[in-house]
């Protein structure tokens, strides 16, 4: 037998004895190391308009909803002081809550998503039988571009920024209305406000709950297996969307 040279010197490295190799709970874990990134498709679920209307929003809310806990809870009040200038910010972003509103109208995708979400299809009734007797089964809720609970709540919000409008309106400007219409106002307004802050809790807790439907708000696009699963019947509203237009056409 012929050798190659160096086949029979010693290797760099020694081939350590099996009590010296170490255990496979003590190597490092690789689940997770860089690599290719393994994308499912995407689907474009809100336009840049929709969303900056939407983080507007959020943030006159979340603004209203703060100085309104600093003037009502004494131990907040105490804490933050400068009542005039926290009384000044709840009345402004109170005032300004309808503007993105107002704004996001000039956008198409903005107006289709309101029509789609002022219209209640047959399935929606389904999903909220489901969702009445805590049925959470994949395909117990079938829903559009926006399920029935999502449609419930924009038109809640809606009429609760309105009315929370209006008696911040009444309490603001006091000479303009009688005491007793004042006093109503307040009565509305106050009991409205926490109503109002309880909602937004429960809003923003399932929309932490769901880490997709946040990453579709945050970048505008969503995985398709996600949509197919949670909003089965999104692609038929578009096709009878298509079907309405050519129709008008």
């Amino acid at each position: 037998m012929t050798s190659t040279p160096g086949s029979g010197g010693p290797t760099a490295v020694p081939t350590p004895r099996p009590s010296e190799r170490p255990d496979a709970s003590d190597l490092p874990d690789r689940s997770d190391a860089p690599g290719p990134p393994t994308r499912s498709p995407l689907r474009r679920r809100f336009s840049r308009a929709e969303r900056l209307v939407h983080r507007t929003t959020a943030g006159l809310a979340l603004l209203c909803v703060a100085t309104a806990a600093c003037l009502y809870v004494p131990q907040l009040a105490e804490l933050v002081g400068r009542r005039a200038l926290v009384v000044t910010l709840h009345q402004w972003s109170g005032l300004l809550l309808p503007a993105p509103f107002l704004a996001g109208l000039l956008s198409p995708s903005f107006r289709a998503d309101l029509r789609r979400l002022n219209r209640f299809a047959p399935y929606d009734r389904e999903w909220l039988r489901a969702a009445r007797r805590r049925d959470s089964r994949p395909g117990a809720r079938p829903a559009g571009k926006f399920n029935a609970g999502q449609k419930l709540y924009g038109g809640w919000i809606a009429g609760a920024v309105l009315v929370m409008l209006a008696t911040g309106l009444l309490m603001w400007f006091t000479w303009l209305t009688p005491l007793v219409w004042r006093t109503s106002a307040t009565f509305v307004h106050d009991w409205l406000s926490l109503a109002v802050g309880l909602v937004l809790a429960g809003h923003i807790g399932m929309a932490y709950a769901d880490p997709e439907a946040r990453r579709g708000m945050r970048t505008g696009s969503v995985e398709r297996p996600w949509a197919e699963r949670e909003h089965p019947h999104w692609e038929e509203e578009k096709e009878e969307k298509k079907k309405v237009d050519e129709a008008e056409e």
